[in-house]
């Protein structure tokens, strides 16, 4: 058994309490999912749970945590910045479990995760593999040193539809207790058996949390009902109120107007009368306010992204052609083998296209090379989101200061409005980006794609940051773009719902699915 007693989180900046007395206790079978928006504290918690030193330099944690004996396996959401440089031979060789597997013990890893067995001893580096490979190779090692406890921050980032699918399998085949985040909606319905539901409320004033011992959907369908069937009573209240709050007015006023005008000779008997009736009136009026303090409260919830895509200035004419792709090969980013041959991608017109295919296979080498391509036409206006988004951000910058180019003070405020609509606080609108989620950091470029003019998207992994909550919202902004998408994405919602066209990358070239 794993516990946690009254975890709270505070962060030192502006002094926002993003976590509050938050307790939990998980069980062998346990498979507990974390939901809420991006920055709402899901992965801060997670690495306070692992060691408090990950989080002391802009939070102010305290709590207890019993492991008892129990021995956590983490995943955490990015790579260390200490193993980028170390080559995927040294990173397992670090684990001294490693030394221990037998060939036979590491051939069946290695086949469960659709790598060769070679792959744990080569010499590329850790920061040149895949999203994907380096997602497989923190799992495979956090495996060998055969923890209780799996923590997974964003497991699902970056890997292909097979390896979603082992993911699937490996935490419902489980027998200790896994507490993980995704964003994936499709891993957390195969998969969650409870919901732990973080939310900040009242413009971030105030934060709540929520642990449903229930699988996803039903959790998301009840709380639903609940609300709806809250505010319905609620309403039906106020409604009441109104009609008994006009009674009482117009019975003040009937009898404040009756005792106006009463003559100097009827003070003494009708006079004393409407006085006590008054009286009554007033009394009942005190009834009724200590009765409102109980009435039912309208319900409260986080309120979802507010974001538009593009404009009637995006859309491209249905016969243009946007790209007519074709290599004879594709090299591996650094040019040492081929990774696939004869490739043919032609998209027209405000298509979406989706990419898939298994980690490493090279769909963001070939993505990057359609970027270069498409980014130095100059009729038609592409823009870039890259899976690494510091490849385009200034961690430095905040990220009103990110996004205004002119130092306009009109354009400022609009930024501002932006980013309040995506539910960043006035406080977090100045924090450095590096202080940022990985789904505040995606809202920023997208919103730097929305105010761009852009009418082709070239996206690499879009949705692989965003909560459940916002994912719908996300999926609906790309599928009503006016423009083109071409993108890569192993989310299965994401495809079925925004692309046209699914495209399997393989080493014979693309094929639509």
């Amino acid at each position: 058994m794993f516990q946690i007693k009254n975890i709270t989180l505070v962060h030192k900046k502006d002094l926002r309490t993003i976590l509050e007395d938050f307790s939990l206790v998980l069980n062998d079978g346990d498979r507990a999912v974390m939901i809420g928006e991006e920055g709402n504290g899901k992965s801060t918690l997670m690495k306070w749970i692992v060691d408090p030193e990950l989080v002391e330099d802009y939070i102010e944690g305290s709590g207890e945590k019993m492991l008892g004996g129990e021995k956590l396996g983490y995943l955490p959401q990015e790579l260390p910045a200490a193993d980028k440089g170390k080559t995927v031979c040294e990173y397992f060789f670090e684990s001294s479990f490693f030394a221990d597997q037998t060939p036979k013990e590491l051939a069946k890893l290695a086949k469960d995760f659709g790598v060769e067995q070679e792959f744990f001893y080569r010499e590329q580096t850790m920061q040149t593999l895949s999203g994907g490979e380096r997602v497989k190779a923190q799992m495979m090692r956090i495996l060998i040193e055969s923890p209780t406890i799996l923590l997974l921050d964003e497991p699902s980032n970056d890997i292909d539809i097979e390896t979603l699918e082992l993911m699937e399998r490996l935490i419902n085949g489980w027998e200790h207790a896994v507490l993980f985040i995704s964003h994936d909606e499709t891993l957390i319905e195969h998969t969650a058996n409870r919901v732990i539901h973080f939310e900040q409320i009242r413009r971030k004033t105030k934060c709540r949390h929520t642990v449903a011992n229930v699988p996803y959907r039903q959790y998301v369908e009840e709380r639903l009902n609940a609300f709806e069937k809250q505010e319905q009573i609620a309403l039906g209240e106020r409604r009441e109120k109104k009609i008994r709050d006009e009674k009482i007015r117009r019975l003040e006023q009937s009898v404040g107007a009756a005792l106006d005008g009463i003559s100097h000779a009827e003070r003494d008997g009708i006079g004393r009368l409407l006085k006590k009736k008054m009286k009554n009136v007033k009394s009942l009026e005190k009834r009724y306010e200590r009765e409102d303090e109980n009435m039912t409260e309208m319900p409260e919830q986080e309120e979802a992204i507010f974001f538009k895509l593009g404009d009637k200035n995006s859309a491209i004419p249905s016969g243009k052609w946007v790209l007519q792709y074709e290599a004879q090969e594709l090299k591996a980013a650094d040019g040492s083998r081929v990774l696939a041959n004869d490739l043919v991608l032609k998209v027209r017109g405000s298509e979406k296209i989706g990419i898939i295919g298994t980690n490493g296979c090279g769909k963001t080498t070939l993505l990057t090379q359609i970027a270069e391509e498409l980014l130095a036409r100059e009729d038609i206006h592409a823009e870039y989101m890259p899976q690494d988004y510091e490849k385009l951000l200034d961690l430095d910058e905040t990220p009103v200061d990110y996004l205004d180019h002119s130092g306009d003070k009109e354009e400022r405020t609009r930024i501002r409005t932006y980013l309040g609509s995506l539910k960043y606080t006035a406080d977090e609108m100045e924090h450095p980006i590096r202080e940022l989620s990985g789904g505040q950091k995606a809202k920023v470029l997208l919103l730097k794609l929305s105010m761009s003019g852009a009418n082709v998207l070239i996206l690499d992994e879009p949705t692989r940051n965003f909560s459940p909550l916002s994912g719908p919202v996300i999926r609906r902004m790309l599928k009503e773009f006016p423009g083109a998408v071409i993108s890569v994405s192993h989310d299965r919602k994401y495809l079925s719902e925004v692309c046209d066209k699914v495209y399997r990358l393989s080493e014979e070239g693309l094929r639509i699915i």
